[in-house]
Order: C-alpha cells, then structure tokens, then sequence
C-alpha cells in the first residue's frame, strides 16, 4: 500500500490471478451482507448488488488504465535517463544513432534500472513494474491531492481494524455465552439478548465481550510493533477455511428450505435499511487499493478486462446465492450481524464440530488479518508524514506510530459490536472515496499526462472499455451522492432518536 515501486514476484496464470481476485473480494464483508439484505428488502437489495458491482468494475477497470500508463511513464523515463548517458559518453561521435529507436528501446529495457529486474516488452503500456496506488497518486496528483489519498486509507484500515477488533470478541461472546446456559441446543428463534443479560455467573455478556477483546488485543496488538507479511502457506490455509465455511453455510440453507423449514419472508424493499446495505456493498467489492499487486504478476494480460468482468460476475452470483439462501431460511429479525453465528445452533447444524467450526470461523480468519492491516496502516502513517532525506527518532518510528495504529480501533471495538454498522460507515465513507473517488481522478490525471509526455494520438493498450470522459463524471457523482445519502440517513436517524 506504501507508494513505492515493488517487485513484481512469481508470476501467474489469468486463471490463477482470477483465483486470488475471488478471494481477496469476497471476505469479512459477506458475512455482514444477509444481515443487510434482509433489512432493506429482497428487491432493492438486489438491484443495488448489481449496481455496485458493476459500478466497482468500471472503476477496476480505471485503475488498471492508471498502472499502465504508470508503467509508461516510469518506463519513458528510463528511456531518457539511458539516452542522455549515451549522449554523455558518445558525445564526441554523436550522429543520428543516438535517436531512440525500437532496437535502442529493448536494449534499454534489457538493462536493471532503479535496482529492480524489469522484463522486456515491446509495448510502451505494458503492466510489468508493480506500481502501488501511493506511487500513482504521486505520479498525477499534487501534494494536496496525495495527501488526501493517504487519509482516505488511513480511515479505511481504521474501519477494517475496528471491525476485526469487534467481530472476534463478538464471535466468542457469542458461542461460549450461550453454551454456558445450554442455549445452543435449546435455543428458539424468538431468543434476543442484550450486553446485560448474564454470560458466566455475575459476568454479563458485555463484561465477556470486553474480556475478549482485552486478549484479543494484547495477543495480537505486539505484531504491529514489529513487521509481518501474510505468508503463501497462511494464505492457502484461511482461504481453504473459508471456502470450507461459505460452502456448509449454503447447504445447510437449502437444506433447510428443501425440507420446508424456512423462515425468512423478506420484504420487497425497506428504505430504513439501505444506509448499511449501501456501506456493505461498497465493502464487499473492495479490492481497487490491491489491484497492483494482483494484476502485475499476471504472466498473460492480453484478456484481462475480460477475466475482471468474469471474475466479477461469478462474485455476483456467490454474494446472491449466500444471501438469499439466508433471508429465505431465517427470519430477518434472527439474521445475526456476523452470519456464520447463526450456525452456531443445535436446531441447524447437529453436529458439534461443525457449529463450533462456523462460529468461531471469524475468530481464525481475521485474526491472521489483523496484525498485516494494522503494519499497512503503520507504514501508510510513516509514509504520509516522510520527508525526503529525513529519518524518524526510534521513539517514533517503533513507538508512536504503532501506538497510534492500535489505540482508535480498539477503542470504538470497545465502545460497539454493532458489526453491521461499522461495515456499513466504513464502505459508505472511506470504502467509497477508495472504490469510487480515487480511480477516477487517478484515470483523469494519467490521461492528461499521457496526452502531454506521448502526444494525442497514443493509445493505451490497457485503456478502460468506459474511457469516455462521461464515466469519469458518473462515477463521480455516483460517489458524492453516496456521501451526501448516508450522511442525510445518519442525520434523520439521529434527530428522529
């Protein structure tokens, strides 16, 4: 996430790319999302599923122009670099064979520069250098521009933090609190509980929740003191988990609506709950501040819009087939905001190690995410204060900035478990200016500066399908009429309290 340029690493197949784009979209977010379904009604629901999904492929589509011309751009320079060496050293024999030529730019680009090995290609576009979305916002943006880049993902990573803070201690609430009174076997639909209500002996629920979090925090708050990388085998692993959890989750659904045990009866639309619909949507389709890392190393690009768009179909139809098997087999008013909780009962799944897997599946997944995130949003901290040349204090650089990653979202975890709505405000707000906001200025810039440093008629081989100026201008007001919704929401909400 830091602006730099990275190595591109091992390179894969489209398919294989297609694989990790799956997994990285299709997250924390979906369990959140029958929850959000179910609230704001079966209908509406989606129809505003469609639209953001197609809405966060136009702008995929942005950021992948943006990292092609990067790639130009960086590659232009090194162009230039090479030739004015080549005049400097040849300058007594200088002739018409110092003019860059096709054979002059290969060899150019045969050659280490920067201190990172980049592979040849004969197009000026093409994706080969790993160009972070901080390095792009220096690229097109000015200082006031780069800076607001780095708040909008700084909010970001504090809602993620905040949510995984939050989404564990609530998760082990859950499933031990109501063992402890054999509610998981003698549970009734009806059931509703309140942070008060008493989990072991004088603890309530929420003194358990606190616990938790305490643990929770101090097992995994020392990481972002120090530097940790989501390892290849780790990865396999949460994803096998996942996939393994979503799986019994739908099944067991249309088991239960086979055998004529479902519950849910959604309405058609609700107005009252599109606020957090719109927020976990946005959420759920998160992955444009990724995408350098995941498209870069793709070995073949010559598809690539077309396996984005697959990709996003298939996620499409998992977020329909996880959601509406849930409004249909629970009532709305039983949909847990966590939705592997609702598993967590002896009346749905008979088996124990099943419940207990699907209840505490959030705890193994996010906790592995946790200490990565809270490191990307430590250095994205020391990224935006760094000036060049200078260095921090070791109390600084080891002390203050971990302090002020963990602190805030372990804070609003303690304050609130309302899961849904802290997905909701951090898509609606930060998730929106990442998936919205930023690609398109990034996608308006690049193709200014494209036009100025390679003329008018240069065509970007990675160009979006949507590179009218029109979608630029859509999408736009598409994000602020977000901003302006959720914030009008919470508002009236609050007045009407």
């Amino acid at each position: 996430m830091a602006g730099e340029i990275t190595e591109t690493g091992e390179l894969y197949s489209p398919y294989v790319g297609l694989v990790y784009m799956f997994n990285l979209i299709v997250g924390t977010g979906a369990l959140t999302m029958p929850k959000a379904f179910a609230t704001a009604g079966w209908l509406v629901s989606l129809v505003l599923l469609v639209f953001l999904g197609f809405m966060s492929f136009v702008t995929t589509t942005f950021v992948m122009e943006a990292m092609a011309a990067a790639n130009a751009q960086l590659r232009w320079k090194r162009m230039e670099t090479h030739k004015e060496e080549d005049n400097d050293d040849d300058s007594s024999t200088a002739s018409d064979s110092d003019i860059l030529t096709p054979d002059s730019y290969e060899r150019a680009e045969k050659q280490p520069i920067l201190s990172v090995q980049r592979r040849t290609s004969p197009n000026l576009f093409e994706i080969t250098d790993r160009v972070e979305m901080g390095q792009m916002a220096s690229m097109f943006f000015n200082k006031v521009g780069v800076n607001l880049f780095y708040f909008c993902i700084i909010i970001y990573l504090y809602g993620d933090l905040a949510i995984y803070a939050s989404a564990v201690p609530f998760s082990l609430m859950q499933v031990t609190c109501s063992t402890t009174d054999n509610d998981s076997c003698g549970v009734e639909t009806d059931a509703k509980y309140n942070d008060t209500d008493l989990c072991w002996g004088p603890l309530r629920r929420v003194d358990a929740y606190h616990i938790y979090l305490a643990v929770f925090t101090l097992l995994l708050g020392p990481f972002t003191f120090f530097d940790v990388q989501k390892t290849k085998y780790l990865q396999i692993l949460t994803s096998l988990m996942r996939w393994i959890a979503f799986a019994i989750m739908i099944v067991l659904a249309l088991v239960r609506i086979g055998k004529g045990q479902g519950e849910g009866h959604p309405p058609l639309a609700d107005p009252s709950g599109l606020r957090n619909l719109l927020g976990v949507c946005v959420y759920s389709f998160m992955c444009q501040h990724s995408l350098p890392s995941l498209v870069t190393p793709v070995s073949s690009k010559r598809y690539l819009t077309r396996l984005v768009f697959l990709d996003y179909v298939l996620i499409l139809a998992f977020y329909g087939l996880l959601s509406f098997t849930a409004i249909f087999c629970f009532r709305g008013d039983s949909l847990m905001d966590m939705y592997t909780l609702n598993f967590a009962r002896c009346d749905v799944v008979g088996l124990a190690a099943v419940r207990l897997f699907l209840g505490l599946f959030p705890v193994f997944t996010i906790s592995t995410n946790f200490p990565i995130i809270a490191v990307t949003l430590r250095n994205n901290w020391k990224t935006l204060f760094h000036r060049e040349g200078g260095t921090y204090p070791w109390v600084v650089d080891r002390v203050v900035f971990p302090t002020i990653t963990l602190v805030p979202p372990v804070l609003v975890a303690f304050c609130t478990h309302d899961l849904e709505s802290l997905v909701g405000i951090t898509g609606a707000y930060a998730g929106t200016g990442i998936q919205f906001v930023i690609p398109a200025f990034l996608v308006y810039h690049c193709r200014k500066d494209t036009q100025v440093t390679f003329g008018y008629g240069t065509v970007n081989k990675h160009r979006s399908p949507f590179h009218h100026t029109f979608w630029v201008g859509f999408v736009l007001l598409w994000a602020f009429s977000c901003f302006f919704f959720v914030t009008a929401n919470i508002v009236l909400s609050e007045t009407k309290l």
